[in-house]
């Protein structure tokens, strides 16, 4: 575990000064007196709650906000949180978390046991309505399940505190990996009074209360968010960083102008660029494993596109999907052709054997023409489909590529740009043929990935159901080795093909030469604004 230095004696002797006119604590280097720091947001944050958020950028402003039991060190070692350690029971099936004396709520209360208690059940409970309550079925808490599905009454849940300062938790079957799972900003606490006084608008700058080591000063939604320090969170000796503001910029071209101004120390690489401005830029371009899978998602509800019940009008279409393109002429950023679910970086991860994935691509478009013909398709009488797609120039690029790969064999793709929280809504409203959908982990484990195509997952939008596939997913949470399971349940996706896999991703981004501490060798990619530091040019 990371260990930290005090700095009190140095502050003390460096009043007058700024802030961090000083040599970081454990490197040694000289710091900026400049302790700011701005990057870019593609969408705007749909919501700020640990228990209502589902993106990963909300979950970057979220783990500044609010911290949990345990955070994810450079390289997604577990490091102490609010919970110092814990205890497991000899059958692993009840962990005791320890929590710190000295961890507050940004108004100057203690967080509690009782607050994860809290916490843990508003996520589980029906009438909370998050995305993620299923998260605690992952994790197997005792009545969770039930809870879930409003059998159960919410107090029921396998949780309680013991004490101020010790938290339990039971769970069904041993889960090695349920430490990891912590670090998940569902599982974080929220500050109950709070809550109960504002309701919806609790999350508000000047209402919400957090422990994390900043506090929100601003949201101007679709705009900006601020964070400003935490003077009494419980490591504020050892945060760096003054402000961390996040500028929401749906132009990739427009928000890397902005960087090369110098308006942004990070943003993301546009399509196609990454070589150009690693030759420009060695030391500020970086490409780097990001446990994240794109895919294109097919409504097989009863709402849905009926052509795309057709399991090989499915397959047809990921057939003729020339991945080698997409990342290496359109995207150009150390990203992976995809043809399987589960991002190829993820520990312990073997991947099926997957027979169209090793044919030469003119073999794939030959047996996709014969799917199409089959089903009844063909130039003179088109498959019509349209397609999601959240603004990206970089999404835009992709989908007009896959509508030139589709349209020699009779498919017209109909593209339909929208913002980002209208193209969520639709998805989880099953309103939508097929749409632009990426997942991030959660965790470094390959359930994080394959959970979500269960029928009782909180995000399988497409409504894919497989009886062998909830089989096998249930029985992986008990198994004594998961790994068998997992492999033959992405063979299930691979076989029934409910989405098209286009790449894996890769963390590509500009980050200012004098930003340090961001974890590129973590392949889940999760930062803390708190670790982050700027050095003197």
């Amino acid at each position: 575990m990371k260990t930290k230095l005090l700095l009190s004696t140095i502050l003390g002797l460096a009043l007058s000064l700024p802030a961090w006119a000083a040599t970081h604590p454990v490197t040694g280097e000289e710091l900026s007196a400049n302790q700011n720091y701005t990057y870019w947001l593609l969408d705007a944050i749909k919501s700020l709650d640990p228990q209502i958020n589902t993106d990963v950028e909300g979950s970057d402003v979220v783990r500044s906000l609010f911290e949990g039991l345990f955070n994810e060190g450079p390289t997604g070692e577990l490091e102490p949180g609010v919970a110092t350690g814990f205890d497991l029971s000899d059958d692993k099936t009840t962990y005791t978390f320890h929590l710190r004396a000295d961890a507050k709520w940004s108004n100057g209360d203690p967080v509690t046991a009782n607050d994860f208690v809290y916490s843990w059940k508003r996520l589980a409970d029906p009438a909370t309505a998050s995305e993620y309550a299923w998260y605690m079925e992952l994790m197997q808490v005792v009545n969770a399940s039930e809870i879930t599905a409003g059998t159960a009454a919410v107090d029921t849940l396998g949780v309680r505190a013991v004490d101020d300062l010790t938290f339990e938790v039971k769970i069904l079957a041993p889960l090695p990996y349920f430490p990891a799972m912590t670090v998940h900003g569902s599982t974080f606490p929220v500050h109950q009074a709070t809550v109960e006084q504002y309701g919806n608008e609790w999350t508000q700058p000047g209402k919400l209360v957090g422990n994390g080591a900043y506090t929100l000063s601003q949201h101007i939604h679709g705009e900006k968010v601020v964070l400003t320090r935490n003077p009494i969170y419980w490591d504020d000796a050892n945060t760096i960083l003054e402000t961390v503001t996040a500028l929401t910029i749906n132009d990739e071209n427009q928000a890397l102008t902005r960087f090369l101004a110098g308006e942004l120390d990070r943003t993301g690489v546009p399509a196609g660029q990454f070589p150009r401005l690693k030759a420009e830029y060695p030391d500020v371009a970086t490409s780097s494993a990001y446990s994240c899978s794109y895919i294109y998602m097919m409504n097989l509800s009863d709402k849905g596109n009926p052509a795309l019940q057709d399991i090989n009008v499915r397959r047809a279409l990921s057939y003729a999907v020339n991945r080698d393109i997409v990342v290496d002429a359109v995207l150009q950023g150390g990203q992976r052709p995809a043809y399987n679910w589960t991002h190829w970086a993820t520990a312990g991860f073997t991947l099926p054997s997957i027979e169209y994935a090793g044919w030469a691509q003119a073999a794939r478009d030959a047996k996709a023409k014969e799917l199409l013909a089959a089903a009844g398709y063909s130039a003179a009488n088109p498959l019509k489909i349209t397609l999601n797609y959240n603004t990206s120039e970089a999404h835009k690029k992709i989908a007009i590529a896959i509508a030139q790969f589709w349209k020699p064999l009779g498919v017209e793709l109909t593209l339909n740009n929208m913002e980002w929280q209208v193209h969520t809504d639709k998805m989880q409203n099953q309103d939508f043929e097929m749409a632009r959908y990426a997942w991030c982990g959660d965790y470094n484990e390959a359930s994080t990935y394959l959970d979500l195509f269960t029928s009782y997952s909180g995000h399988n939008n497409g409504k894919f159901f497989s009886e062998e596939y909830d089989r096998l997913m249930k029985e992986s949470k008990t198994a004594a080795d998961p790994q068998p399971m997992y492999t033959a349940a992405e063979q299930i996706l691979a076989d029934e093909m409910p989405v098209i896999p286009i790449y894996h991703y890769a963390k590509v981004d500009m980050i200012a030469a004098d930003i340090k501490g961001i974890p590129t060798a973590n392949v889940m990619q999760t930062w803390y604004a708190r670790d982050l530091y700027r050095v003197a040019k």
